[in-house]
């Protein structure tokens, strides 16, 4: 009896298999999209380095411009200041220190005053004033020099020329404007008052205890020129001292041009912080002086004008003076 032959099958994957090999295909599909974004995001990173000049090693110098840029806006700012000091010094306000003591009670010794450099000028000088002058010649004693370190010397001389300390100068005085040009100064009336165009006035600031004046005199105050006086009567050596043996009115008023300005505040030491106002109620009765009173006054040779430079002495130190 025959053997029937074997049927050969042919071999059939089961689906499960296809769907596994489906999902790797995929998986790998997307472990590729993934490669190729981050490359492409890493590649972006790196032109953008190479288009702004910088890398890695450039990060640790960011700490250097940022202290750089600092200095640089300080030492703007400082050299504005400077600039700024040095224009309120040379056309505004002015620091004097007051080395003696004729202005006293007003100003006392070491006291520090701003002058205003508005007046003469801008605005108008007036009777009663406190004002700063440059020495009209001799006035001031040859001051004494102190000695400092060459470098102490340098940063101090360049402080006061732009206005951050007062100048210590010995050429400048401090006195109060007593007679404008023209006007009758004379001293004393019956009542042992000075008088000012015949008008005696009653001085409520003078030191307690001082004579209005202990000297005589009768002037009238040349033009161009204005007749002062501290307020220490006894301790000052103003207009009165310097008329010389002729009674020389020239020589003991003051160019008006020689005036640096008027003392408008005390401000140093701070007790003693106060507006030094105009005694305006001392003078409001002084008639006009009469025209024909005022004399022409050239001035002296080597009187400086206004520019003259604003230092302190004498009565002030620029700080102020004596």
């Amino acid at each position: 009896m025959a053997t029937a032959p074997t049927a050969v099958l042919p071999t059939v994957t089961p689906r499960a298999d296809h769907a596994a090999i489906a999902g790797d295909a995929a998986g790998d599909a997307a472990g590729d999209a993934a490669r190729t974004d981050t490359d492409a995001q890493d590649t972006d990173r790196q032109r953008k380095r190479k288009g702004s000049g910088k890398d890695d090693a450039d990060e640790p110098t960011s700490g250097l411009a940022v202290l750089g840029a600092a200095v640089k806006e300080f030492a703007i700012v400082v050299g504005m200041a400077l600039v700024l000091s040095f224009i309120v010094k040379t056309w505004l306000l002015q620091a004097f220190y007051i080395p003696s003591g004729s202005m006293e009670n007003t100003l006392l010794v070491n006291d520090r005053v701003i002058v205003s450099k508005l007046t003469p000028g801008p605005l108008e000088l007036k009777r009663g004033d406190i004002v700063v002058f440059a020495d009209p010649g001799d006035w001031v004693d040859p001051p004494v020099e102190e000695k400092h370190g060459k470098v102490a010397t340098i940063v101090r001389d360049a402080m006061m020329f732009v206005g951050l300390l007062p100048d210590d100068s010995e050429n400048h005085l401090i006195k109060r404007v007593i007679g404008l040009p023209g006007d009758h100064v004379a001293c004393c009336d019956q009542g042992g008052r000075l008088t000012v165009n015949g008008q005696p006035v009653v001085e409520p600031y003078l030191k307690p205890g001082v004579a209005p004046s202990d000297q005589d005199f009768d002037v009238v105050v040349p033009r161009g020129r204005v007749w002062v006086m501290g307020d220490n009567r006894s301790g000052s050596a103003d207009s009165r001292a310097h008329l010389g043996p002729e009674n020389d009115v020239r020589l003991g008023s003051v160019d008006e041009r020689l005036i640096v300005g008027r003392a408008v505040a005390l401000v140093w030491p701070l007790d003693h912080l106060t507006w030094l106002g105009n005694p305006s109620q001392t003078f409001k009765d002084v008639p006009a002086p009469k025209p024909t009173d005022a004399e022409e006054s050239p001035p002296t040779d080597g009187e400086p004008g206004t520019d003259a430079p604003t230092t302190g002495g004498g009565d002030v130190g620029t700080e102020g003076g004596g």
